[in-house]
């Protein structure tokens, strides 16, 4: 892994892809970009209006298209949406291009975070809670294929969080391993 390479983050929603990369960003130098905002503008309408109109599959296509083409670019700090990685091209495209963080948070600690949350059109469900502990079970074994880092979100502070994430990827340059894991308290 290296600070260099551009740095992809995935993870479910709510787990902290947007703030924690615009942190990354601003440390490393680096550009943020988050692809769901960056349908959103080139599309001038937003996600939940994209479901409504298209379906899944149809926001899932224009995603796809964005993960190729973003990943292709240099110097970024990349913000997935969290079911970026259900397309094994979208994965192949993260794995073959940057390091690749997941993000990790449990469904209870995630629901939390995103229960006021009216842009989140997967979650339009009567039980969200249910549906996000649904998603996790099925997208966290394709998060951890694609992952070289493993971060659990916890509650600790994003600064916290963003400087154990640095020290653990500066540590990877020096003592490379095949995958690692960081469990944050």
């Amino acid at each position: 892994m290296n600070l260099q390479q551009n740095l992809f983050l995935v993870g479910l929603m709510g787990a902290g892809k947007t703030t924690v990369g615009r942190q990354l960003a601003s440390i490393t130098g680096k550009r943020f970009v988050d692809s769901d905002l960056e349908i959103e503008a080139r599309l001038g309408v937003k996600i939940p209006v994209i479901f409504d109109l298209e379906g899944e599959a149809g926001f899932r296509d224009r995603e796809a298209a964005m993960i190729a083409e973003l990943t292709q670019e240099s110097g970024i700090v990349l913000g997935t949406g969290g079911g970026s990685v259900l397309r094994p091209e979208n994965r192949a495209h993260l794995a073959s291009r940057g390091t690749v963080i997941y993000l990790h948070g449990l469904p209870d600690e995630l629901h939390r975070r995103t229960r006021h949350d009216r842009n989140r059109p997967i979650l339009r469900a009567d039980d969200p809670l249910a549906r996000l502990t649904s998603l996790y079970e099925f997208r966290d074994p394709l998060y951890r294929e694609v992952a070289d880092v493993v971060v659990d979100t916890g509650k600790q502070s994003v600064k916290v969080l963003v400087e154990r994430l640095l020290a653990q990827l500066e540590e990877s340059q020096t003592h490379p391993q095949n995958r690692q894991t960081l469990a944050t308290a």
